[in-house]
């Protein structure tokens, strides 16, 4: 049984998307779309889908937690530092996709070799907001210390 949440919700923060809307179709396609490509390495739909000003954010504490703002910064300080230091493909897998409106949530796996030989294997939580069909920004959720553990800090 579900109980009523409904107390514990504060409205300035958080709104409930109750019905399905065209968008939110869409949003889910173009996403699961990403993210066929992506469990076969391929990153480009991934790029392409990016709006200009799309910005990237790394939740937590780790080295590379930040906001990466404009896709330039997306793929030169946080995407192409990171995919420099594997000698293999880096792979990313979703498990669930979640649409809401102009939100996708997506459950996914990451795996990738270092060049130092150790196994990046992250668990993650991707929120997605997306306008006009197009990748407007991403909040990450995962293993922070994994991260540190693994991954070399960013040079910028």
């Amino acid at each position: 049984m579900l109980a009523d949440m409904s107390a514990e919700v504060d409205p300035r923060r958080a709104r409930l998307v109750e019905e399905p809307s065209a968008a939110a179709g869409a949003n889910s396609q173009l996403v699961r779309r990403v993210f066929d490509e992506l469990a076969e390495g391929n990153i480009r739909p991934l790029v392409d889908a990016m709006a200009d000003d799309f910005s990237w954010t790394v939740s937590g504490t780790s080295r590379w937690s930040r906001s990466y703002r404009g896709k330039r910064s997306v793929l030169e300080d946080l995407l192409g530092a990171v995919g420099a230091q594997f000698v293999d493909r880096y792979t990313v897998t979703a498990s669930r996709i979640l649409a809401a409106g102009d939100f996708v949530v997506v459950e996914c796996d990451s795996d990738a070799t270092t060049r130092a030989g150790n196994r990046y294997g992250n668990a993650y939580c991707w929120i997605i907001r997306l306008a006009e069909g197009r990748l407007q920004e991403l909040v990450e959720y995962g293993d922070t210390r994994l991260i540190d553990e693994v991954l070399d800090g960013p040079t910028c």
